[in-house]
């Protein structure tokens, strides 16, 4: 770049992000405008009610294995919840607002401690019905909350957590997500299995293994969904990978981030910052100008 096409002081560059993960990956199906808001802009959102509790009955799901066979029960299990609200209070102190009188979308008449009682009776409803799914004392899970990450042929990047991996004696693998929500209709599934042949293909390139098994847990309508995954289906997932990643990248370097109308517009936090809704988004960073070869001295 010469000094003539240096950015004005300040500004920032759109630089593409280094890796893909795939809640971002989904983002950008959905929407790549609501990608760019978070990875490029990072803007911030309101946490919900919803994805937190996800979040405490993930953290007491992960924490009940830590005892024995025989003591993973219903009552030990609702037990963990106080003390692991507790420790996520601790680290994301802003989650209390979500019970304030003053919360959107909350009864204000409603004190705020039977508010937190309901929410938390809520979350032990869904450990509960975990019990009804799976049974802990016959698992042994190799792997919890489990950070994944790999470098493709390409140089793209892929890394994720799964929330479980079991390996059974003979070597097979099986990749388990809870869900705290419910079950979505068939024709819906394979987006929701897109998550997990992600995870798949993420273990088969860093193990040489394609797991055995794909397990959905949807504690919020006690419904579970598998798929028997094969290396055809991975590396459609890869193929599909790659040209969402060069998407992403023409879009960084261009700044067309077009936003997506869908149902779920209704959920996002950024409708102020969103053409859709008469808004108008952050102004774009200065694209990464490629370097130029040097030129030849003729």
């Amino acid at each position: 770049m010469s000094t003539s096409e240096q950015p004005p002081v300040g500004a920032v560059e759109a630089r593409p992000p280094v890796s893909l993960s795939p809640s971002r990956a989904s983002d950008f199906m959905q929407c790549p405008l609501l990608y760019r808001f978070r990875v490029i802009d990072r803007l911030p959102e309101k946490p919900s009610a919803a994805a937190t509790r996800g979040t405490l009955v993930h953290a007491v799901l992960e924490r009940l294995f830590d005892a024995p066979a025989v003591e993973r029960t219903v009552p030990r299990a609702k037990a963990l919840i106080p003390g692991q609200w507790d420790r996520l209070l601790e680290s994301r102190p802003e989650l209390a607002e979500l019970f304030a009188e003053d919360a959107p979308g909350t009864d204000p008449t409603e004190p705020r401690a039977e508010r937190l009682a309901r929410w938390l009776s809520e979350a032990e409803a869904l450990v509960e019905r975990w019990f009804t799914l799976e049974d802990p004392t016959r698992l042994e899970p190799a792997e919890r909350e489990l950070f994944v990450e790999t470098e493709l042929a390409s140089g793209l990047r892929l890394r994720g957590v799964i929330d479980r991996v079991d390996v059974a004696p003979t070597g097979e693998v099986r990749i388990v997500d809870y869900k705290t929500g419910k079950a979505p209709r068939p024709e819906y599934s394979e987006g929701a299995l897109f998550q997990m042949k992600f995870y798949a293909l993420v273990v088969w390139r860093l193990r040489n293994v394609v797991p055995r098994r794909l397990q959905l847990v949807y504690l919020g309508s006690g419904d579970v969904l598998t798929y028997d995954p094969v290396e055809a289906d991975l590396l459609r997932v890869e193929r599909k990978l790659h040209a969402l990643w060069e998407a992403i990248r023409l879009a960084t370097e261009t700044g067309d981030w077009r936003p997506r109308p869908t149902k779920l517009c209704g959920w996002c936090d950024h409708q102020a910052v969103c053409p859709e809704f008469g808004g108008t988004p952050p102004v774009y960073p200065l694209p990464v100008v490629p370097a130029r070869p040097p030129e030849s001295a003729e």
